[in-house]
C-alpha cells in the first residue's frame, strides 16, 4: 500500500479506477515512460487508457473469441 501512496495525485486516481489490477510499480513504470516521451501528465494518462484497452481486447480475443465487443478493435483503432 505504501508504493500506491508515493504515486502522484493524478496516477493514484486512474490507478483506482482501472479496469485491470496494475501493480503501483508497473503502473509507474508505464506513465513515466509516457510521461518522458509527451512530456505532459494528461497525454501520459492518456497513453496508460489507450495500453489498458488493448490489454482489453487482446484478454477478450483470447477468452471470448474475436467477436466479442471488446475485441473488436485492432491495433489501428487505438
Amino acid at each position: 500500500m505504501s508504493e500506491f501512496d508515493r504515486l502522484p495525485a493524478e496516477l493514484r486516481l486512474w490507478l483506482a479506477r482501472a479496469i485491470l489490477p496494475w501493480r503501483p510499480r508497473s503502473v509507474r513504470l508505464v506513465y513515466e515512460r509516457a510521461l518522458a516521451r509527451t512530456r505532459n501528465p494528461t497525454c501520459a494518462l492518456q497513453e496508460l487508457d489507450h495500453l489498458q484497452e488493448r490489454l482489453v481486447a487482446q484478454d477478450a480475443r483470447m477468452v471470448w473469441g474475436r467477436h466479442h465487443p471488446s475485441a473488436a478493435k485492432t491495433c489501428s483503432e487505438s
